[in-house]
């Protein structure tokens, strides 16, 4: 599309009213009376209030550095975390046997878990189990979670070369396969998550995949880099938030939108862009799988479905209409092909960004490989729908905001030599970003401490808090029910952690979360005004810094 064009995206507000906590937010098992269900557009544009002098993070903290790792569910990453300072983790231990277990489309428990993963079918594993009312011939798994690592070991060659796509793994030691323990990537979008949590049984994550039985898998926690660092020698003391739900349902691309603007923008181009709106079945899912067949004509668009009342309508309550909810490209360079998303009106619809600009706060956005992409000639792993400024108009090419949109080096660079601005973002590139199916889970977990290390050896380590945590749940099964705020989410619990150098000792922190407490944090630390409903009621992160600072 010609970025010429004027043609804007307004965005939609995509919150509730509800406060996020234990006594008044509703869950999928029945929303609490408290919680009201309605949702309105954004006022129009406020300025925010300006800087209070001297004003800081939660504990007093001067810098914020967010690192936005992907797609991985608590417990298949943090499930066997165990006690921290004596405190009781809420993982996998604590899930019932009804969470555990998975249900095919028929209602019944699946005799077995089916797989799909090349490295996890029957041969090469043994064939221990059958389920012939559900089509499954064949399988090594009882219908249980199960430790990936005893099957695809940190270290063995199952991943693709850098841009080769293997839909279903790639065998082990098979002509190219790379080191890194990868196993194949799992379908991670709006409409299958809901089908997946299933009102809160969370018992559909299986039968919602085109992964199948790879769902219920996870990690040895205890082997994670990111353990391994946390518990050795001259590491910083962290907060474990155990309750910490991704912003909306679905993947990337609507969850970068929440972390800075709490809301999915809208599609003004009504489509004339390449995008589809979402058509779905009668159990609400847009797609057909291995374990599930749709009930009828479906679509598994990038846009929200038509509202039923009046197909012209865009309804941030209900969540129909032209709202963009799975990946699509942005109109500015740098974008992949397909579908294009309208520049999104800033003065209309702002992000945290423009908020932090307007009250004088420095800030930057760093993507590792941006540099790269922006002369034109992106790594093959560089994911256009993880920047996300770069689908507002503010920060399209020439404009100013487009100076905050910096290459990772940048950051470290700033780390090192203790010039960090007040808040950084930090998104790392695709090959070290933890993403399954085209990275490594062991290879970005040392990434993420190469990161962490750099931040506390720094000059400026003492004063800076870092939030470290996850864009969505990749697919993945997690046994906790998401509370039910609005009709876009929260989706799964995802992992998360709130650091520094200078916390007295570890905790862990109950409290209830989700991606927009991020922006709550901010925020509150600078009498800023909120995006939306949604992170003007998320608790900020004040609860977790003070676990830590008893």
């Amino acid at each position: 599309m010609n970025n010429t064009r004027k043609k804007i995206a307004l965005g939609a507000v995509a919150g509730s009213v509800a406060v996020l906590t234990a006594a008044t937010a509703g869950t999928w098992s029945g929303p609490a009376a408290a919680v009201t269900s309605a949702s309105a557009p954004a006022a129009p544009h406020e300025a925010p209030t300006a800087k209070p002098v001297g004003a800081t993070l939660p504990g007093g903290y001067k810098h914020l550095v967010v690192i936005y790792e992907e797609n991985h569910s608590f417990d298949n990453l943090y499930g066997t975390w165990g006690k921290v300072h004596g405190q009781s983790v809420d993982g996998l231990a604590d899930a019932t046997a009804a969470q555990k277990k998975q249900i095919a489309q028929d209602g019944k428990a699946y005799g077995c878990l089916p797989q799909d993963d090349v490295n996890l079918t029957s041969p090469p594993l043994d064939n221990t189990c059958q389920d012939s009312g559900h089509g499954i011939s064949a399988s090594h798994f009882a219908n249980a979670p199960f430790r990936i690592d005893d099957y695809i070991k940190p270290e063995d060659r199952t991943c693709p070369a850098e841009g080769v796509y293997a839909p279903n793994g790639v065998l082990k030691d098979s002509d190219g396969a790379e080191p890194g323990g990868c196993t194949r990537d799992l379908v991670h979008r709006f409409y299958q998550e809901q089908y997946q949590i299933d009102g809160g049984k969370q018992d559909r994550y299986t039968t919602g995949s085109d992964a199948v039985g790879l769902t219920q898998g996870n990690y040895a926690t205890r082997q994670l880099p990111i353990y391994q660092y946390l518990h050795g020698d001259n590491a910083p003391k962290y907060v474990l938030a155990d309750h910490f739900f991704q912003g909306a349902f679905g993947g990337s691309f609507l969850n970068h939108q929440f972390l800075i603007a709490a809301r999915a923008p809208l599609d003004t181009s009504n489509g004339a862009d390449g995008a589809k709106n979402s058509v779905v079945d009668g159990n609400g899912m847009p797609a057909s799988y291995p374990q599930y067949q749709a009930t009828g004509s479906v679509t598994d668009g990038q846009l929200t479905q038509k509202c039923a009342s009046d197909p012209t309508l865009n309804d941030p309550v209900h969540a129909c209409g032209n709202y963009a909810i799975n990946t699509i490209q942005p109109s500015s360079a740098p974008h992949g092909s397909g579908a294009q998303l309208p520049l999104i009106d800033d003065a209309q619809y702002p992000n945290i960004g423009d908020r932090l600009t307007e009250a004088g706060i420095s800030w930057n956005w760093y993507s590792g490989g941006w540099d790269d992409a922006e002369a034109g000639h992106p790594g093959p792993l560089f994911q256009y729908h993880h920047q996300p400024f770069n689908y507002f108009a503010n920060y399209a090419p020439g404009q100013p905001g487009r100076q905050h949109l910096q290459d990772e080096t940048k950051f470290l660079g700033a780390a090192k030599t203790g010039h960090l601005p007040t808040v950084s973002f930090v998104k790392p590139y695709g090959a070290e970003n933890e993403h399954p199916g085209y990275a490594s889970e062991p290879n970005g977990s040392d990434h993420l401490v190469h990161l962490l290390k750099t931040i506390s050896h720094g000059p400026q380590a003492d004063k800076t808090l870092v939030v470290v945590t996850y864009d969505e749940f990749g697919g993945q099964w997690d046994h906790v029910s998401p509370p039910k705020v609005d009709a876009w989410g929260p989706g799964t619990r995802i992992p998360a952690l709130v650091l520094s150098t200078s916390l007295k000792h570890s905790a862990v922190d109950h409290t209830t979360y989700d991606t927009t407490s991020i922006l709550s944090t901010l925020e509150k630390s600078y009498g800023l005004a909120p995006l939306s409903t949604r992170d003007a009621a998320a608790h900020s992160l004040a609860r977790a810094v003070a676990a830590g600072s008893k």
